[in-house]
């Protein structure tokens, strides 16, 4: 898939910066789940809770840097484990709210996207 992909992002990001968007614009690319390091014989590869890739782009994300690490076989994270919480909080940071002022009332109970688990994930901000 990335040779498909990877000129026509390359071009995007391009076009972002060269139109002075890169510093308001937030580009995110991730997945569902992760995918196993190994093949499911002839369909591609399974799904893999244990380990996944998002990369964030622009509005105030550090370029270059690489957060987290999967063990040799990307099969499970070994550092910097971080969880889709922490993900929407770090999102939520640079759109410019506070995840853990933002609750929506659902039968009764304030409930938040980052649920009580997500913290924003500095390293990875200007």
């Amino acid at each position: 898939m990335t040779q498909s992909v990877d000129r026509p992002i390359a071009a995007l990001l391009r076009d972002l910066k060269a139109r002075g968007l890169d510093s308001d614009t937030l580009v995110i690319w991730t997945t569902e789940f992760g995918r196993t390091p190994f093949a499911q014989g002839s369909l591609g590869r399974d799904h893999n809770g244990g380990s996944f890739v998002t990369w964030l782009w622009g509005a105030g994300i550090k370029p270059g840097v690489s957060y987290g690490r999967s063990d040799d076989w990307g099969y499970q994270a070994v550092e910097n484990k971080t969880w889709c919480y922490d993900l929407h909080a770090t999102i939520l940071h640079l759109l410019g709210i506070d995840h853990l002022k933002l609750s929506v009332r659902q039968n009764g109970i304030d409930r938040r996207l980052t649920d009580v688990h997500g913290r924003v994930i500095h390293d990875i901000l200007r």
